[in-house]
């Protein structure tokens, strides 16, 4: 967030657009192929948009105000500036592809025919050559995919998994490429992956150090005293499980209620 001015002795805050990319975003070539695979990262479960959205929503929702508020805001802010770098380098490899597969054979290159049998159709039809808010498939991108539960220890947490998913998708990304251009900015994006999980990790350890928060979620729910065992025995489902050797209460699980008799079903349902 940045402010945006001053109206009757008001601060007003507001996104502030630079038209500069954060890091350049400009491949050598078209490829089609790899457009459609990018934008796994820009609208997928675990892509830009899903990280962009999730931090701003868990920001704009923070009780705290603060260093916890603004880191999430920050974050929040930086993860559009990478939807922007997606938007435009997908925009780019579209850019010159051929329209249809006897254009794609017509071409000195023997392999574009292959190429544009891996693109992705959408993206010439419905984006005119340019990027869309879904995934490689497709599927559109969903709000469904952002968790802001108002608890910053637990959204931290699911922070750090977001953060590893989308790192270990990048990564992949890279060995499917050869264009130097693509490279260098996933390398980037690979790095501020690499600081966002540390920047959640610290987060994590500075919630507990100032008392805010501990495990389990919530810690100000305690489990009842006759839980206790319940709440630390590792139950044993598997014939020779090595797990148990983690944990220093190991048991075999038994039932602690007879079987259920289902209830009947109401005939106006023709239920069986």
């Amino acid at each position: 967030m940045a402010p945006g001015g001053r109206r009757g002795g008001h601060h007003h805050r507001v996104f502030n657009h630079v038209k500069d990319l954060q890091f350049e975003a400009r491949p050598d070539g078209p490829d089609a192929a790899f457009a459609r695979r990018l934008q796994e990262v820009l609208g997928g479960r675990w892509g830009e948009l899903t990280l962009a959205h999730q931090y701003l929503f868990q920001g704009w929702g923070c009780r705290l105000p603060g260093k916890y508020r603004d880191l999430l805001l920050d974050v929040g802010t930086e993860e559009m500036a990478h939807v922007e770098m997606i938007c435009v380098m997908i925009a780019r490899l579209l850019q010159d592809a051929p329209l249809s597969v006897q254009e794609a054979a017509a071409e000195t290159d023997p392999v574009l025919a292959a190429v544009y049998g891996g693109s992705l159709p959408a993206q010439l039809i419905m984006a005119g050559g340019g990027p869309m808010p879904a995934d490689s498939c497709g599927t559109p991108w969903s709000g469904a995919y952002v968790t802001a539960s108002g608890n910053l220890l637990a959204d931290f947490h699911l922070n750090v998994t977001a953060e590893a998913q989308s790192r270990l998708q990048l990564a992949r990304l890279f060995h499917m490429t050869d264009d130097p251009g693509v490279k260098q900015m996933l390398r980037f994006l690979l790095a501020r992956d690499t600081a966002h999980q540390t920047f959640w990790l610290r987060a994590i350890e500075q919630l507990k150090e100032d008392g805010i928060a501990d495990m389990p979620v919530p810690d100000a729910f305690p489990d009842a005293e006759d839980q206790r065992p319940d709440a630390e025995a590792y139950l044993v489902f598997s014939a020779g499980s090595q797990a148990q050797d983690l944990f220093g209460y190991a048991t075999r699980p038994s039932p602690a209620a007879p079987a259920p008799d289902p209830p009947a079903g109401d005939p106006r349902l023709y239920t069986a």
